[in-house]
């Protein structure tokens, strides 16, 4: 049997904090405890907010704190072709359509629909508009007219074709570890734009199932993500990992840390003297 596979997948967008200290530690661990492997992955499809020297902090901060991981490190904007591919056998399904509202059009037209309209799991409104909206003709004279337009799934007829969907969940309480899916609640998500070949939902799954990622152990905050993620798997033939949210460190105020939060910097804790004991301390990890 082939060894389980961990991986731990920042964004070059910041500096590390205590929240993605314990996502990574918490998967070094469990792929030591298992014999496994570790993998780094930069997810760095957002060209214009990530940068080197955040890339390099990353594999910095990562060393102080006990944490190795295989090599080579797979950086996303180096793959953008296997998201093209990808994309494309979505598009071969005829599951992808353009939409041309830019954010303000389609806030004022959540407003036009009133106070209950759907929100996604993330507390978002729903995509408001339809695949319906405009014809294929229309849609491809402004596509082909340079316009900016962001590629959807169109999420009714992908559940349509994918039939009911679940996942294997270690880190909840579930009937059997097992979750069912509710990847509608998401409305029509974007997965491409005219200028990025890619969205997070999708690159996440291809890289995972290229990868060979067996168990992806992240955020609670992305739990529901996951009805979109074996949507995607299931419609592109993709492996399904098992998969274990935990829980996430928060302020004082009980907010999900964020990159802007120099006063849990792990580079800021570091310069003030805590050890990597010290961080595991404060995060509730045993020593390994």
């Amino acid at each position: 049997m082939s060894p389980p596979v961990f991986r731990f997948a920042p964004s070059p967008n910041g500096y590390l904090h205590l929240g993605h200290a314990f996502s990574a530690l918490l998967n070094a661990d469990l792929a030591r405890q298992s014999r496994g492997r570790l993998l780094l992955r930069i997810e760095d499809i957002d060209r214009a907010r990530c940068k080197p020297e955040y890339e390099q902090a990353i594999t910095e901060d990562l060393a102080w704190l006990g944490v190795t991981w295989e090599q080579p490190v797979r950086r996303q904007s180096e793959h953008f072709d296997a998201y093209r591919e990808a994309l494309g056998k979505l598009q071969a399904l005829d599951l992808i359509y353009p939409s041309f509202e830019s954010r303000g059009e389609i806030a004022q037209m959540v407003a036009d629909r009133g106070d209950d309209w759907p929100r996604d799991p993330d507390g978002a409104p729903v995509y408001p508009g339809s695949r319906d909206s405009l014809s294929e003709g229309v849609r491809r004279a402004r596509m082909d007219a340079g316009e900016p337009y962001a590629l959807r799934l169109d999420m009714r007829k992908a559940v349509k074709l994918a039939g009911p969907l679940t996942w294997r969940e270690a880190g909840r309480d579930a009937p059997e570890g097992v979750i069912a899916a509710r990847p509608d609640a998401w409305g029509d998500v974007i997965l491409a734009r005219k200028d990025m070949p890619t969205s997070y939902h999708l690159s996440v799954v291809v890289d995972d199932a290229l990868q060979g990622v067996t168990h992806v152990v992240r955020g609670e905050d992305l739990f529901w993500s996951t009805s979109v993620h074996r949507l995607l798997q299931t419609l592109l033939g993709l492996p399904q990992p098992t998969y274990r949210h935990h829980r996430l460190i928060t302020d004082s105020a009980g907010r999900k840390l964020s990159k802007s939060t120099q006063s849990t910097a792990l580079r800021t804790l570091r310069a003030d003297g805590a050890t990597p004991a010290d961080i595991r301390r404060m995060i509730g990890l045993p020593e390994p």
